[in-house]
């Protein structure tokens, strides 16, 4: 390893892999555990084990990208064709979600009334949270389109506010998105509308979550001078990943929201 002539980064052994499946393993299990026996023991071991090990796995790769100078240029293209194919994967996820809802909606069974939504669903008001949440989510891709040029330019400053605008604006996505599940007429057990609906925007909201997490890590990164302006691969990657969540948002807001009330 220290005296290769290669481009390439061997990984050392590392635990992370396994603990991350089998904290994986224990978050579905325990959700399992959780809506049939009501006990969230399970469900919270998953969670702590998937922080913990999000924490270490992140700091290893921080080592290795700015102390440690493993991520070359070679690295750096190959993380982020990973990243392309990470988020291509997530398309094709979210794809089963809207197949699902446009099989039930284009052609709504008898059990439904035979109308979309389901005679007894009173669907959101398109014009109200969710526009807003539109525009919110519309000003954070500005906001870290923003932080990419800044990185570009060597502009620190700019960087860190950017950054800063752009997980202030996901946190009140979510908080947002929380209130509207909280006044919600209807529930994930009223029929396939509530199935698919709390599914999809559920699931975008993990992602939401998990950018804003993305986001904060790049900005502590930021502050601790690890990127420059042709060194910055760990943000590109985060700021893919939010416009991707963006995109997917349009998506869910034209059809399930406006289209499919």
């Amino acid at each position: 390893m220290t005296t290769s002539n290669h481009p390439y980064h061997l990984v050392q052994k590392s635990p992370w892999p396994v603990i991350s499946s089998l904290s994986a393993m224990l978050i579905t299990t325990g959700l399992i555990k959780w809506f049939c026996f009501y006990t969230m023991n399970l469900l919270l071991m998953g969670l702590l084990g998937v922080i913990m090990v999000s924490t270490q796995w992140w700091r290893d790769i921080c080592r290795e990208a700015t102390l440690q100078g493993l991520h070359t240029l070679k690295v750096s293209t190959g993380l982020r064709m990973g990243m392309i194919f990470f988020i291509i994967s997530e398309i094709l996820f979210f794809f089963s979600f809207f197949w699902a809802f446009f099989h039930s909606s284009l052609s709504p069974s008898m059990e439904v009334g035979a109308v979309w939504p389901p005679t007894y669903v009173d669907s959101f008001n398109p014009f109200q949270i969710p526009l807003l949440n539109t525009a919110v989510l519309l000003a954070s891709g500005v906001t870290v389109t923003w932080a990419h040029h800044a990185a570009t330019e060597n502009a620190h400053t700019q960087v860190l506010q950017a950054l800063t605008l752009t997980v202030t604006l996901g946190v009140y996505f979510t908080s947002l998105q929380a209130m509207e599940y909280i006044e919600a007429p209807f529930s994930l057990a009223d029929s396939v509308y509530g199935s698919t609906f709390f599914l999809a925007t559920g699931f975008h909201g993990l992602h939401v979550l998990i950018g804003s997490t993305f986001l904060i890590f790049c900005l502590l990164r930021v502050h601790l001078a690890h990127f420059s302006n042709n060194h910055h691969v760990g943000m590109e990657a985060a700021i893919w990943y939010w416009h991707f969540v963006d995109v997917v948002w349009l998506f869910l807001y034209v059809s399930i929201y406006w289209w499919g009330s």
